[in-house]
């Protein structure tokens, strides 16, 4: 009788040269370019190449270099132990943008947006080369991606995804990645998320918290939505005992910036998350004495997913970024309930679990 053929061996993947075998995990350096200094420098990319077949996902982040966030994210879900059974590939990138991180700022050392800079080229400036290493090395290898973000310097973002709803498979993944509120986000030219949508590689990209801090709730909620994503794709086949559910998440059906009317000292009264009414003072502004005030007012109904952290707004300033939704109020408590499922336990404060101890 002859005994059953074995399945063919999963292939090697290939990322920045080197060939990584199935049931493998490796740490690559991929060269960008060097300091001033002519120290090398590399960016560190960590492939998880399961040997069981499934798809490529990438999850990028630090690709604005005073975004980090994201680097936490990544290394919290990397520390899973379910990831040693994992199917397909995990290529995670913490570090996009290298020399940002080194100089704490969102620019390349020649000023350029390195998420308005892709496809890049490989005889161009810093960030057409680095916008191009991150083309062929991750973005070329991969079926699907997660890009993570924070609000810029000085702002803080509730938790959303911005993404292309239109688009059947991105919504699925959108939806699986648990956030209460997504955003039906238009193609930026030159943004990352502009070019895997050329290339076919559905991706969502994850806003939260604010640059330059680590914010425990937005972390967690990351690391549960790229979770929650490697479950939806067919990656990770194991429910975490006691997890929840994602509630069905709400689209926004548009969003803008309430603005400062006038130049002042920031009394701010919302914070993220709440529902707000049409008409309602979302903060007031007084000059040094408080002999004049002025109210900054939210211009519809809504929910507050972003907002300036400074307490000094000069005339024209966006002070509250209000997205308006169906049902606000309902709306609203998800996001409540959603932030209350995020809070850490007892067990985490003691150490009584496998969960990482909150950053405070």
């Amino acid at each position: 009788m002859t005994p059953p053929s074995r399945p063919p061996r999963r292939p090697s993947i290939t990322i920045g040269g080197r060939e990584i075998a199935a049931g493998t995990r490796e740490t690559v350096e991929i060269p960008v370019a060097d300091l001033y200094t002519n120290a090398a420098l590399t960016m560190s990319v960590q492939v998880i190449h399961g040997r069981r077949p499934g798809p490529t996902l990438f999850v990028t982040a630090a690709i604005h270099g005073d975004e980090l966030n994201g680097v936490e994210i990544i290394r919290r879900t990397l520390g899973q132990r379910a990831l040693s059974h994992m199917a397909g590939t995990l290529i995670a990138v913490p570090i996009v943008n290298v020399h940002g991180v080194l100089r704490l700022s969102r620019y390349l050392p020649d000023r350029r947006d390195l998420n308005r800079s892709f496809p890049g080229s490989s005889e161009g400036s810093v960030a057409g080369r680095l916008a191009h290493v991150v083309v062929e090395e991750i973005v070329a290898k991969a079926d699907y991606g997660i890009d993570l973000h924070t609000a810029a310097v000085h702002r803080a973002n509730l938790p959303q995804i911005r993404a292309d709803l239109s688009d059947d498979t991105t919504r699925a993944m959108a939806e699986a990645f648990g956030c209460p509120l997504l955003i039906d986000a238009s193609l930026r030219e030159g943004s990352l998320r502009e070019y895997a949508h050329k290339k076919g590689v559905p991706l969502l990209l994850y806003e939260a918290g604010e640059a330059l801090r680590f914010d425990e709730f937005s972390i967690r909620a990351g690391v549960r939505g790229i979770t929650q994503v490697l479950r939806h794709l067919g990656m990770l086949n194991v429910r975490r005992r006691g997890s929840k559910p994602a509630q069905r998440p709400t689209v926004a059906l548009d969003s803008n910036w309430e603005r400062a009317p006038e130049s002042g000292f920031l009394r701010s009264l919302v914070n993220l998350g709440e529902h707000v009414t049409k008409g309602q003072p979302l903060a007031w502004l007084s000059e040094p004495f408080g002999e004049a005030e002025a109210a900054v007012r939210s211009e519809h109904a809504g929910i507050v997913i972003g907002r300036t952290m400074l307490p000094l707004a000069h005339a024209g300033d966006a002070v509250y970024h209000v997205a308006r939704v169906k049902g606000a109020q309902a709306v609203a408590d998800r996001v409540e309930a959603f932030q209350s499922d995020h809070e850490p336990d007892e067990a985490d404060l003691t150490g009584d679990t496998d969960d990482e101890p909150p950053i405070v």
